[in-house]
């Protein structure tokens, strides 16, 4: 469908003009009319489809000036990478519009983001928990919420934002409008939807587990982590295609491993993405691999999730991911617009059980290829690799006194405690030389 088909206004339209967009993708086409009715939604999209314009361009058609300072639409998203790059969507999209957005996030200066939000938004981005901050404040007024915007649910339920995510629904208006946009619809986004939602409209572009058709997938068996590292190499040093390659790793450690190591081979070609880099790092991570200054980024899921990279040519899952819809979320980030996209994974034994959890999703086998003759096998392991050896404690033997009587034990004379019955009268004999009565008070 074409965007002029829509029921979209000439400053939008010009935008996507400007923007060289004339076609729209298959969610945005299906998310647009539902919105504009006034329902709620719940849309099931990967990284890739065009889910940010599917609900902004609606969501923007709906629009209406206001002389109020305080925001009608909200977007809330798990990430700071993400909050800046939704902020630069709606930046896109309303060049010839009126409106102001601020996207603020945790983990900087509190107060320069309430200076901006107080000096006025018409939209506002944020992280959960930054929303809160606000909201508990009182910088951002609720009642002129109108709608409310919850992309990449399932991965801000992931990241702990459970109790955030329900103390900001409670406070909104309760007459609002809801659109949550997830890669996957699991079981905690559906208690969710289930408590706040009415009648959500469901909206599907690629089903979960569906692996786009212009993506080619294969993989290694690979035996550890230093072969990866060889095989890595020798793919990003002899193969031309790969132009804009992301790597995924299965946590920040080993995302600082496989850096070092690359950037012998590397150097200014590489960056790396994980949280615990500073902000300003993380920020100069992704501009330098938007722009093509560096070609390889190493990255761990819960900083890559929802980045929207274009011309990613491959991706490479270094490590295999915990969840199998992770890897359709991974793998979904070359292979864009109509374009050709490669996947390749790095499997060792102990993996095995995540590929077949993939595969399973997928309904289809993800073809593997043998290891090239060049490669050099390394037998050196790196810590969690190596066996785990069970240590036996060494049995201590305690020397005892001959008192000792274990736990219940006598106890020493002077302790000792024998019930005597008194003679209390004998006593009073002997004290007083006479007994001791006692005698009542003649009150006749």
């Amino acid at each position: 469908m074409k965007f002029d088909e829509l029921n979209l206004n000439k400053s939008l339209l010009k935008s996507l003009d400007d923007l060289g967009f004339t076609t729209a993708t298959t969610i945005q086409s299906k998310v647009f009319p539902v919105v504009m009715s006034g329902k709620d939604v719940y849309g099931i999209a990967q990284t890739g489809t065009g889910k940010t314009f599917a609900y902004l361009l609606p969501c923007l058609r709906l629009f209406q000036f206001s002389k109020e300072k305080s925001p009608q639409l909200v977007i809330l998203v798990p990430t700071r990478e993400l909050v800046v790059q939704v902020v630069e969507s709606v930046k896109q999209l309303t060049t010839y519009m009126n409106l102001l957005v601020v996207g603020v996030y945790g983990g900087v200066n509190f107060k320069p983001q309430v200076a901006e939000v107080s000096n006025g938004v018409d939209i506002l981005v944020a992280t959960p928990g930054r929303l809160v901050d606000l909201l508990s404040s009182g910088v951002v007024k609720p009642k002129n919420i109108k709608r409310l915007v919850l992309d990449e649910a399932d991965e801000m339920l992931n990241l702990g934002f459970r109790a955030q995510l329900k103390l900001i629904l409670d406070t909104l208006p309760e007459r609002r409008q809801n659109l949550l946009f997830s890669a996957t619809i699991t079981d905690e986004v559906e208690a969710l939807m289930n408590s706040y939602f009415e009648s959500p409209v469901r909206v599907e572009a690629t089903p979960v587990g569906t692996p786009l058709d212009n993506i080619y997938q294969t993989a290694y068996d690979v035996p550890n982590f230093y072969t990866k590292i060889n095989l890595l190499t020798l793919l990003l040093g002899h193969d031309p295609d790969m132009t804009k390659v992301l790597v995924f790793v299965a946590t920040k450690h080993l995302a600082e491993l496989v850096y070092n190591e690359l950037s012998v081979e590397f150097g200014e070609e590489l960056s790396v993405i994980h949280s615990n880099k500073a902000q300003n790092q993380r920020f100069e991570a992704v501009n330098r691999f938007e722009k093509g200054e560096a070609r390889i980024l190493v990255a761990t899921d819960v900083i890559a999730r929802g980045l929207d990279i274009a011309e990613v040519s491959h991706v490479i899952n270094f490590d295999m991911p915990e969840f199998p819809e992770t890897y359709i979320h991974r793998i979904g980030r070359t292979g864009r617009v109509d374009k050709k996209g490669v996947a390749i994974s790095f499997i060792t034994e102990n993996e095995k059980e995540q590929q077949l959890e993939v595969e399973v999703l997928m309904q289809q086998e993800i073809p593997m290829r043998p290891l090239p003759k060049h490669l050099e096998i390394s037998d050196e392991l790196i810590e969690e690799e190596k066996p785990k050896q069970m240590m036996k404690l060494p049995q201590v033997k305690i020397a005892l006194s001959e008192s000792f009587g274990g736990a219940f034990h006598d106890k020493s004379e002077k302790n000792k405690k024998v019930n005597v019955r008194r003679d209390h009268a004998k006593e009073m004999m002997k004290k007083y030389g006479k007994p001791i009565r006692k005698t009542r008070p003649n009150n006749g």
